[in-house]
């Protein structure tokens, strides 16, 4: 007979709050002998235990949640967010109410949500800690928010060759250029003018920041667009993706990104509507003047 599968907590390893919230939990759902703890920086320790486990629960943000996608998505484990951040898009309940609504979670009473990816190729390019390689050695990354690739520690624009479906697009004079899902079209991508997608959305985001000279406004691209970056500068630049592998790139290396086949599960027990109704109060605008986050455009 089967031993049940367990349930994970992670975390945020910065916030004291956070440990104090996850031993909580445990206890109080009894999970002692049925689940696990960890901090974010734990995580490797947590490889094993994850084939066995159905579902994790973050104590944090959406940055905590972009670290356990690393742990989660190779073994489709649905993530349940409880938020101490500030925005917390991907989180599905405040820390004030997450004692007494997780048991229905835990009992079925409940959705999967997918969010799609995308996956970063490295062209002439070597990074750490690749999450595959493609068959000519090429290393590869799956980014459930964003990918970024722009400036170094010297404060000079880039110039980053785009091209989409073979087709050259422009060569971006800027301080850098966002790849971005549907997920990360509210982080970086809103924070510089681009838009929001459907949490539900395949599509995705080419999105300059602060350009020179190229097209300035976003691009929102179909799910089966293949975008070719390729850095032109003499100088130094950084590959981000979401935010935790950066990478140093030089002249004439390159990225090619498309959507990959990760997904995201995320448990959900809202309707999909309630994105929308609780949109403006998770950016800030319905705060009042000095909760104003102060994004117009």
């Amino acid at each position: 007979m089967n031993a049940p599968r367990l349930v994970g907590i992670v975390y945020n390893s910065r916030a004291p709050e956070a440990e104090k919230m996850a031993n909580m939990l445990r206890e109080r759902l009894g999970l002692q002998d049925k689940g696990w703890v960890r901090s974010t920086s734990e995580l490797d320790e947590a490889e094993e235990l994850a084939k066995d486990t159905r579902l994790i629960i973050t104590v944090g943000g959406d940055g905590t949640i972009l670290r356990v996608a690393r742990l989660s998505v190779p073994h489709q484990i649905p993530i349940l967010g409880i938020n101490l951040g500030r925005l917390g898009f991907m989180t599905e309940l405040r820390v004030e109410e997450a004692l007494e609504k997780i048991p229905q979670y835990l009992d079925g009473d409940s959705w999967v949500e997918e969010r799609s990816m995308l996956q970063v190729r490295l062209l002439n390019s070597h990074g750490p800690e690749p999450s595959e390689s493609d068959s000519d050695g090429s290393l590869i990354y799956h980014a459930l928010n964003d990918m970024v690739l722009g400036r170094g520690a010297i404060a000079r624009l880039v110039r980053i060759r785009a091209v989409i479906d073979g087709a050259y697009l422009t060569t971006y004079g800027a301080d850098a250029v966002i790849l971005a899902t549907a997920t990360g079209s509210t982080g970086y991508n809103l924070s510089v003018g681009g838009p929001i997608l459907d949490p539900s959305s395949n599509d995705f985001i080419l999105k300059p920041v602060a350009p020179h000279v190229g097209l300035a406004p976003g691009l929102v691209l179909p799910s089966t667009s293949v975008v070719e970056l390729t850095l032109e500068t003499d100088h130094p630049a950084m590959l981000s993706v979401d935010g935790h592998f950066d990478l140093p790139l030089t002249a004439g290396d390159g990225v090619e990104i498309k959507l990959s086949s990760h997904r995201a599960n995320f448990l959900r027990a809202h309707p999909p509507a309630y994105y929308y109704a609780t949109l403006t109060r998770r950016l800030g605008f319905d705060q009042g003047v000095e909760g104003f986050r102060g994004i117009e455009y």
